[in-house]
This record gives structure tokens, sequence and C-alpha cells, in this order.
């Protein structure tokens, strides 16, 4: 019965740590530019956009274009944000995925 303790006391230590984990999480921030800085975004650690920029020479381009690269700033962001709780999560785990956990976003 020994073991069957030390897998529960285990259990608790990760989801505690896991909790922890989550609460730094929703303090990353991640950026994103596209165009050669003319777009960014800035998205919290749960996937909530904080902030565009647009600079002034991109406001005059035409809306598809304008369009497109906030998409892909947001994705860069997105991606960026993506590595970064990863990181923290695998503090966590020693680096071993847990089934079923999704990321915030």
């Amino acid at each position: 019965m020994t073991d069957f303790s030390k897998i529960l006391n285990q259990a608790k230590e990760i989801e505690s740590k896991m909790k922890e984990s989550q609460e730094k999480i929703k303090n990353i921030t991640a950026e994103g530019i596209s165009g050669a800085n003319s777009v960014k975004v800035l998205l919290s650690g749960d996937g909530e956009i904080l902030k565009i920029e647009i600079s002034d020479e991109t406001i005059k381009e035409e809306k598809s274009i304008i369009e497109d690269l906030i998409k892909a700033a947001h994705n860069n962001a997105k991606a960026q944000l993506k590595v970064k709780t990863s990181e923290e999560i695998s503090k966590v785990t020693g680096g071993i995925g847990i089934p079923g956990f999704k990321f915030p976003f």
C-alpha cells in the first residue's frame, strides 16, 4: 500500500505545481510581428489580444494587406505563446506530456 500512497502524494504534488504553473502562464505575454515591424500584436498568456500596433505607413495600405499583416502578426504571437507555455509546463512535468492537457488558447 505504500507504493499507492506515494503515487497519490506525487499526483497531489504535480496537481499543485500545475495550478501554480497555470497562474504563471496567465502572466506570460508574447509579441507577434509581421511586415518588418509594420504590425505588432501582443497576446496574454491565455491568448487574449492585449494590444495591436499598426505603423502609420501600413495604415495607408489596402485593407486586405492590413488584414493579412494583422493575421500574420497574431499567428506569430500565438506560436511564441505556445512555446513559452510549453516551456512552463515542461518545468512542472519534467518534459513529459500530460494526456488531455490543452493550452489555455
